[in-house]
């Protein structure tokens, strides 16, 4: 009885928030006309470039790692087989 109580006032105060003119959608101001974009005020921009390059080397260490941690396993198992193959050949 009191949990559903205290999850109902919980519910009501969260609504409540979410609905306050903090998080209300405000459209921006309508045009009243068309604006060509160059007589747009200029907006803030960063070169794609330095993403582009960044993005590409991050990928390239992530791919190299990848294969790297493979070689490691893989060279691992060859050395295992190695030493069963020993034990084996023993008996």
């Amino acid at each position: 009885m009191i949990r559903r109580a205290l999850v109902a006032i919980s519910i009501v105060a969260l609504s409540a928030a979410l609905t306050s003119p903090l998080f209300a959608f405000q459209p921006p101001p309508a045009q009243s006309e068309f604006v060509p974009a160059k007589d747009l005020p200029p907006t803030e921009s960063i070169p794609a470039a330095p993403l582009l390059v960044t993005a590409y080397a991050f990928i390239w260490v992530a791919m190299i790692f990848y294969l790297w941690t493979i070689w490691r396993r893989l060279n691992k198992v060859e050395t295992e087989m190695r030493a069963l193959a020993q034990k084996t050949s023993r008996r």
